[in-house]
């Protein structure tokens, strides 16, 4: 089997755009939440938003270019060219793929062009409404701006997209039909309509409003809800030999991938956490490891009420007494849930940790809820040299991801 190792790493993030600002914050347990400042929040239960500030598409693209895309696709594209130059590799367009998602798209272009149709007529919708709309454009906007000609699309699993679209890219490598693949995900929802709809569903964090970096409380007894973020968060896969032919610096090993879906209800996760347990378990499996050999987990950690009740009982049922030797942390404490980004990001958090052997915090980590019993990091990092880490990933649909990543030996 072709080993498969991370070597670049791009991110855009409410935190920092920058990979080494990123996981400095992060391990100093920094907030990212502030108030929502894309659009007037009088009439909205929620003000607060990860929101990606003074971001400037034309600093990664020409100007022309970026009127064409919606913004998760702009993310996107700056996400995928930041990792091209952490890995210091050189692209050969026919050997490289493309497999990044989104997990709604580019839901900014509807509302506009909607209100235009209302407002203007049907003549003054732009010829570019439906391209720049369109999950797919992440994939193929980076594909367009790197001259990329190997496979490329977008897998749409909700907020499992990032991790699936890692997880596929892996296999794509295993089977040796492309030595490069840039995986991830994208998304850029903080508007108006995205807003309404989560915070009518009550899945967003309420009574945060004057202390928004207080807001997101993964696995903490008064977690009220997520923090809708945005961003995105790109890596450069390898096949290992293409690595070392080049020399290039590698991160850790993406050793193993599991997926499955709970077939229970359209937003809730199965209250036997049955399908997390299967996700997990396939991906330590396909690595040819054992539960016990899994030091730390990224956690999918939304800090909403049933999700982290129901994750903390599939790390029990699967890993038993080792569970609570675990290191587990969400870093959605600080940035907020990136939808279909969110894997992405969090491969990269738990590709870094590996790396350089510290786990950021869980952070707003006050009052133990009696059914989350685990340690998740409180508030502080832990140095930490691990070995073998896995993140996951949960979303609507009954989607679960997991990826298993290993130190590089």
């Amino acid at each position: 089997m072709q080993r498969v190792v991370i070597t670049g790493a791009g991110v855009i993030s409410p935190l920092s755009s920058q990979k080494e600002e990123f996981w400095a914050k992060l391990a100093a347990g920094e907030s990212g939440i502030g108030e929502l400042t894309a659009f007037d929040t009088d009439q909205y239960e929620v003000k607060i938003a990860g929101e990606v500030r003074d971001f400037d598409p034309t600093l990664y693209m020409a100007r022309k270019d970026s009127k064409r895309m919606d913004r998760f696709a702009q993310f996107a594209v700056a996400a995928a060219k930041k990792a091209v130059a952490d890995a210091k590799i050189s692209l050969n367009g026919d050997e490289t793929a493309v497999y990044i998602g989104a997990g709604i798209g580019g839901l900014q272009t509807i509302e506009e062009q909607h209100s235009c149709l209302l407002a203007k007529g049907p003549r003054r919708v732009s010829p570019f409404f439906i391209p720049m709309l369109i999950g797919n454009m992440a994939a193929g906007q980076v594909a367009l701006q790197l001259g990329l000609k190997g496979p490329n699309f977008s897998i749409v699993s909700a907020c499992s997209t990032g991790t699936h679209a890692i997880g596929e890219a892996m296999r794509l490598l295993q089977r040796k039909e492309v030595n490069v693949v840039l995986a991830g995900g994208a998304e850029a929802t903080i508007l108006p309509m995205a807003v309404a709809g989560f915070s009518a569903m009550g899945a967003l964090a309420t009574g945060y409003n004057d202390r928004p970096q207080e807001a997101s409380r993964p696995f903490e007894k008064n977690r009220s809800g997520f923090v809708m973020s945005e961003g995105a968060g790109v890596l450069v896969l390898e096949r290992l030999e293409h690595a070392l032919a080049r020399g290039a610096h590698i991160m850790a090993e993406l050793a193993g991938y599991g997926a499955s879906c709970d077939a229970y209800h359209l937003t809730a996760p199965d209250k036997d956490g049955t399908g997390a347990v299967r996700s997990m378990s396939l991906a330590i499996k396909d690595a040819g490891l054992q539960p016990a050999d899994v030091d730390y987990i990224n956690a999918h950690g939304t800090a909403t009420k049933y999700n982290d009740a129901l994750e903390t009982l599939a790390i029990k049922k699967l890993f038993k007494d080792h569970a609570y030797k675990l290191a587990i942390n969400s870093i959605k404490s600080m940035l907020g849930h990136l939808l279909g980004a969110s894997g992405a990001v969090e491969a990269i958090s738990t590709a870094l940790t590996l790396e350089r052997g510290l786990i950021p915090p869980t952070i707003n980590y006050q009052e133990q809820d009696p059914e989350c019993d685990l340690n998740y990091t409180p508030n502080v990092a832990k140095k930490s040299e691990v070995k073998v880490a896995i993140s996951n990933s949960f979303g609507f649909g009954g989607h679960n991801a997991t990826v298993l990543l290993r130190k590089f030996n």
